[in-house]
C-alpha cells in the first residue's frame, strides 16, 4: 500500500467531520506509543510548557538512577537510549528553547555522572557531539536567550 502525501491528506482531513476527526486521532493513537504520546503532548502539555520540560527532565533522572554500571558498554547503550528518548520528546515540542534546555541537562547530567566519563571516549564523544549541536541551537534564538543559554553552556566546562 502507498501512502498519501501530506497534502492529500489536509485536503481529506479538511473535508472530514469533527466526529470523523476524533475517531481518526483515537484510532491513530491506538497503533503507536509515539502517536498516544504525541496526542498526549498536544492536548494536554503543550500549553505549559515549563511542566513539560520538567517532566521530561524528571524522566531523565530516574533513567540515569537506573543505568548498569558494570561496565562502560551497558553505560552507552542506556546513555544512546535517554539521548533518543529526549530528541523525541523534542520533536513533539518543536520548541527551540525547549531543545536547548533539555540537551543541557542531559549534558549536564552525563558531565556529573559516575563512574567518570572521562574514561571513556565514546561517552565523551557524545557530550561533545551534543555541546556542539547546542552551540548551534542557540545561535537561532533571541539575544537574551542566546546570553542565558551560553552562561549555562560556560558552566559545563
Amino acid at each position: 500500500m502507498k501512502s498519501a502525501t501530506v497534502r492529500e491528506l489536509k485536503t481529506e482531513l479538511a473535508h472530514s467531520s469533527h466526529q470523523e476527526l476524533i475517531e481518526l486521532c483515537l484510532r491513530l493513537s491506538r497503533f503507536k506509543k509515539e502517536n498516544k504520546e504525541l496526542l498526549t503532548y498536544l492536548l494536554f502539555e503543550s500549553t505549559n510548557e515549563e511542566g513539560y520540560i520538567e517532566s521530561v527532565k524528571n524522566e531523565v533522572d530516574s533513567q540515569f538512577e537506573v543505568i548498569n554500571t558494570s561496565s562502560y558498554h551497558y553505560i552507552k547503550k542506556s546513555v544512546r537510549k535517554i539521548l533518543r528518548t529526549i530528541k523525541k520528546y523534542i520533536r513533539y515540542s518543536k520548541n527551540k528553547e525547549t531543545e536547548v534546555e533539555l540537551l543541557l541537562y542531559f549534558c549536564e547530567k552525563l558531565k556529573n555522572y559516575k563512574p567518570y566519563i572521562q574514561n571513556n571516549s565514546v561517552l565523551q564523544n557524545i557530550l561533545k557531539r551534543e555541546i556542539e549541536s547546542i552551540k548551534k541551537k542557540i545561535k537561532v534564538l533571541h539575544e537574551d536567550l542566546q546570553y542565558d543559554y551560553e552562561l549555562e553552556l560556560q558552566k559545563l566546562f
